[in-house]
């Protein structure tokens, strides 16, 4: 898999995610360990975007 095909598809990845923590936090009574690992989740994400992205040609 390509770089800029691998960064295309965390990208979706932390899209899915961050609605799926939107919608989880939207309950009155939401589930704080499932917040914490969408969040977790994100952010190991967000950091092999940014890891990726410095290996992009310019």
């Amino acid at each position: 898999m390509s770089i800029e095909a691998r960064v295309q598809s965390l990208s979706e990845r932390h899209r899915e995610l961050d609605n799926a923590l939107n919608e989880e936090v939207s309950y009155p009574a939401f589930d704080e360990d499932r917040v914490q690992e969408l969040k977790r989740r994100k952010l190991a994400i967000k950091d092999e975007l940014e890891q990726l992205k410095t290996k992009l040609p310019n």
